[in-house]
């Protein structure tokens, strides 16, 4: 699936950027996919930041390690299909020298709900920490101690969002909590029966 999902990239990347070139004909169309060698990608991106290159077509190879200050446009086709981290990664390739930058969102309605959240929240704020908390809420937190990246957590009483307030001051008295189990077991017995499964970690 990675594999194919790369080269359907790669590919439509590909068919953009001929279209451009035809179509700009005065502008000079770079291009930049997963498949292409290490260096072959740092000689289009240096190209791209020297600015003998007027528009860069890439995939999302380009959300992590690049920086090009003079770089103030950025158009992102399909957005929904991307996570909220990612669509931030690639949203700070521009706005990083003195020109004022634009972010475009292409995307096909109509949007799941998820979809919606996601770009809203992009729309709502530029802040790294903001849009984290966010794409937590949107996607849950998966399993902390399993391989689920995503997902709501099987928590039956805590909830991430709202509790977080808590996890600290829990995680300080977990090993004093430790150290005597059977007053552990016997206060869960007492507040919550045989209600709530849990395992040895």
């Amino acid at each position: 699936l990675i594999e194919e999902s790369e080269a359907l990239q790669c590919q439509a990347a590909e068919v953009t950027a001929e279209e451009l070139a035809q179509r700009l004909p005065d502008l000079k169309v770079g291009l930049v996919h997963g498949r292409l060698k290490s260096t072959e990608k740092a000689a289009v991106m240096e190209q791209f930041k020297l600015g003998e290159l007027d528009v860069l077509v890439a995939t999302t190879v380009i959300e992590v390690g690049v920086d090009v200050p003079n770089a103030s446009l950025i158009i992102i086709e399909n957005p929904e299909r991307l996570g909220l981290a990612q669509l931030h990664q690639l949203r700070g390739r521009v706005g990083r020298g003195e020109q004022a930058s634009f972010c475009v969102l292409m995307y096909h309605p109509p949007l799941l709900a998820n979809a919606k959240a996601r770009l809203q929240a992009l729309r709502d704020s530029q802040d790294g920490f903001v849009i984290a908390e966010k794409d937590l809420e949107i996607r849950g937190p998966g399993e902390v101690l399993g391989t689920r990246q995503t997902g709501m957590m099987q928590f039956r009483l805590a909830n991430f969002e709202r509790d977080k307030g808590w996890i600290e001051p829990v995680r300080e008295m977990a090993p004093g909590l430790m150290r005597h189990p059977q007053r552990v077991q016997a206060l869960i017995k007492r507040w919550l029966g045989e209600k709530i499964r849990y395992g040895d970690v």
